[in-house]
């Protein structure tokens, strides 16, 4: 299996390099050559296999310059019961009849993250030996809220890395930002970005294109890679987890043989989803991904209408992860849809650049159409939806997942299509205390108390146990107070790796 970029100028990539760089010097994402098939007889043969054994086995068939032993290594390192607080990794709980919540936020930072960024620390040290990459990697991370934590906990430590995140500074939650300015470790650098999430994002993918940063980086024995959904090391792990939740349901009798499923996914910057879709272009029988958005609905009115406009008001809302306006990995998509025409792709990346809108032709639109569906959720549907959810169902869903079943409900209205649905479920609803805490409990209760005080009252009021990863974040040391604008980031990088010449 090698790999080759969306812009076409990089082919012949083996996985290692790939995971190395994290994006290609053109800009463009790599994707592989060719999607693995599983057919229904190999996904009957999973079901008798471990979490960790179905990853191995997927892994297998996408990293094949690493060997068995490897691949085993990176999996038994990452999906452990010393990181995850469930053995069974990604936990399908079944809601009603036809509803099933997969639970992606049992590791150690509380976020669906966690899921590709405990692995992909490994794949990128056996990458780096590989390659025989003898120069520090230095991972650039831009992050809505979870990403950064995940990423940082990941590398913290880890030999021949430093890592530096960037997050909005007045867009992430509470705990988000408690999470990220308290993290330990020798080789962390953590960044506020006076702006929003595209912001930071933006800066960070202009470094890697950016060819006198990457010559001031390699006089010095650095180079630049991604822990962000931009690197494949990063989608991959994530393909396993949609894979495992059709294998759960049959294993469990949710299912017949061969029966299609629905996924509703919390989406912003269309990673997670994407790997729902190289999951179902695999084999995995999957009817439906629903496209789940916020406020900032560009992804919806995307899908919908087959133009990409990026140009309208930036909203702060409940869901923060999710607020997001450039959705990077939808490249991804285009190219594949598109049977890898970089031309096509190219060309519209760079009128997104330009202008920040392109419009798709109508036959790769009418390809989205049948595979996707999308609607969005405002603020106040999605604390109805908590506060429905609790009374009805005994559930406690934070706001990301809260905008996932809002427009779940939306799609069946609108379809009356009754195919069995796992939502996809990205935190632990304590990471949003204060959101979940105003949709289930009164306002007396929760009137003049901090994120914190919140916490305790909503476990108390729940019963519900707060995670480890969570507790007593207030009481921990501040170490990170560094805040950038997005035209200093680069200065920021260079800054911290204590590299004087610009």
């Amino acid at each position: 299996m090698k790999y080759q970029s969306s812009r076409g100028k990089y082919s012949g990539i083996t996985s290692a390099q790939a995971i190395k760089m994290g994006i290609s010097p053109d800009g463009g994402l790599f994707v592989p050559d060719f999607i693995p098939s599983l057919n229904l007889e190999n996904i009957e043969e999973l079901s008798q296999l471990t979490y960790q054994e179905r990853a191995n086995y997927i892994f297998a068939n996408y990293l094949t310059d690493f060997t068995n032993d490897e691949i085993e290594h990176c999996v038994n390192s990452a999906y452990n019961t010393h990181n995850f607080d469930d053995e069974r990794i990604a936990p399908i709980i079944q809601l009603n009849n036809t509803t099933y919540i997969q639970e992606l936020w049992h590791g150690p930072t509380c976020a669906f993250k966690d899921m590709a960024l405990q692995i992909l620390p490994y794949f990128l040290s056996v990458s780096r030996q590989k390659t025989g990459e003898k120069s520090d990697i230095v991972i650039l991370v831009a992050t809505s809220g979870d990403t950064g934590k995940a990423a940082l906990e990941g590398f913290k430590d880890v030999e021949g890395t430093k890592i530096i995140v960037f997050f909005p500074e007045d867009g992430v939650s509470e705990v988000q930002k408690q999470q990220m300015i308290t993290q330990e470790g020798n080789n962390v650098f953590v960044s506020a970005v006076k702006g929003n999430f595209d912001d930071a994002q933006s800066g960070v993918k202009n470094m890697f294109s950016n060819m006198q940063v990457a010559e001031i980086l390699n006089k010095n024995n650095k180079k630049l890679s991604s822990a962000n959904s931009i690197n494949w090391g990063r989608l991959l792990p994530q393909i396993v987890y949609y894979i495992s939740a059709y294998i759960d349901l049959r294993t469990q009798g949710n299912i017949a043989k061969g029966e299609k499923i629905n996924f509703v996914v919390p989406t912003g910057n269309f990673g997670n989803i994407l790997a729902g879709f190289y999951a179902m272009k695999m084999g995995v029988p999957i009817n439906k991904l629903i496209c789940a958005a916020n406020a900032n609905n560009v992804l919806t009115e995307f899908i919908n209408t087959g133009t990409y406009n990026k140009n309208r008001n930036f909203e702060k809302t409940l869901s923060p992860s999710m607020d997001i306006l450039i959705s990077s990995n939808l490249e991804r998509l285009l190219y594949e849809l598109t049977n890898h025409d970089s031309i096509k792709v190219s060309k519209w990346m760079e009128e997104l650049k330009d202008s920040g809108i392109y419009k798709i032709d109508e036959q790769i639109h009418d390809k989205i159409k049948q595979i996707f569906w999308s609607d969005y959720s405002t603020d106040q549907e999605t604390l109805d939806t908590i506060k429905e959810c609790w009374e009805k169902d005994h559930y406690l869903l934070d706001t990301h997942t809260a905008v996932a079943k809002d427009v779940y409900e939306k799609y069946t209205k609108e379809t009356k299509d009754a195919t069995k649905t796992v939502i996809i479920s990205t935190a632990s609803p304590y990471k949003f205390g204060s959101s979940v805490a105003k949709a289930v409990l009164d306002k007396e209760v929760i009137n003049n108390k901090n994120e914190f005080e919140i916490l305790n009252i909503l476990k108390e009021k729940t019963n519900i146990k707060i995670p480890e990863g969570l507790k007593n974040l207030d009481k921990r040391e501040i170490r990170h107070t560094w805040v950038s604008t997005r035209d200093e980031l680069e200065k920021t990088v260079l800054n911290f790796l204590n590299i004087k010449d610009k």
